[in-house]
């Protein structure tokens, strides 16, 4: 299928806003131009006229991530609002690695986010597949992101899917991390490569011309971190790359960089 709008887009109050977030809180409510199939996101507003970031869910979570999860949300989302950013999280299909569908969903909700509300800049961000995620739609529209926050991400995911399914065994969630993304993208790396290879940010990292932001933990057992130091080595002598390595850090550890993180892109973008 080819690239597609959103179709009866509808806003409305988020039902309960939590305090961190105000009251003005919105939901977005839409169906895919693709496919048809229904999704919805959430809106914090913020400067009139300002930048905008966009936050990627991480596996296993949803829209309402940055609302619900403590740790995200009482770090993330007051760095955000205090830099009166305005905030878009789409739940994006769920679990879906920024799969093709996933990827055409979150393009045609910019467009309409920048008919309807004009940002001045987007940034992107997101932690595991949300920094995962992030990574592949810098790569697949470089010329629409300011930068890029990507936290403990995958950033070759044919390898990444193997890597998983050799470890399902030990690690349970690897498994149905390795599910997710075989049935979002409808094939393994090994019966679609061109298509694994397209949605790879190390394949396509002449891409990353943003100002990008890596951080990583390197014990981490979910998404292992030599893979995004390579990515750092790679397109290190930029002004505009930065990459934390955690010595000793799990999956989780990188999460609190996210402020000093947002700060130095907010600089850079």
């Amino acid at each position: 299928m080819s690239d597609a709008g959103l179709k009866d887009v509808r806003l409305s109050p988020w039902p309960a806003p939590p305090t961190a977030a105000g009251n003005e809180v919105l939901r977005i409510d839409y169906a895919s131009g693709r496919d048809g199939r229904p999704d919805w996101g959430v809106i914090i507003p913020g400067r009139v006229g300002g930048d905008w970031a966009v936050v990627l869910h991480g596996h296993g979570s949803g829209g309402d991530q940055l609302m619900t999860r403590p740790d995200i949300r009482d770090s993330w989302l007051p760095a955000l609002r205090s830099a009166g950013l305005w905030i878009y999280c789409p739940n994006l299909r769920g679990n879906a690695w920024m799969s093709p569908a996933a990827a055409n969903d979150l393009h045609a909700t910019l467009e309409w986010l920048r008919d309807n509300y004009h940002p001045k800049r987007l940034f992107m961000t997101g932690g595991s597949m949300g920094g995962t995620s992030a990574l592949i739609y810098a790569v697949l529209h470089p010329e629409h992101l300011a930068g890029v926050m990507a936290l403990c991400p995958a950033v070759d995911l044919p390898s990444y899917w193997h890597w998983a399914r050799n470890r399902q065994a030990q690690i349970p969630v690897l498994g149905e991390i390795a599910s997710a993304i075989e049935s979002n993208y409808g094939a393994t790396p090994e019966q679609s490569p061109d298509l694994y290879a397209n949605h790879s940010a190390w394949n396509r990292r002449q891409q990353l011309t943003m100002p990008l932001a890596l951080a990583h933990g390197t014990a981490d057992s979910i998404i292992p971190a030599e893979p995004t130091r390579q990515l750092a080595q790679a397109i290190s002598g930029r002004a505009d790359v930065h990459y934390d390595e955690l010595p000793g850090g799990d999956h989780d550890s990188p999460l609190p960089v996210f402020p000093k993180a947002l700060e130095w892109i907010l600089r850079h973008g």
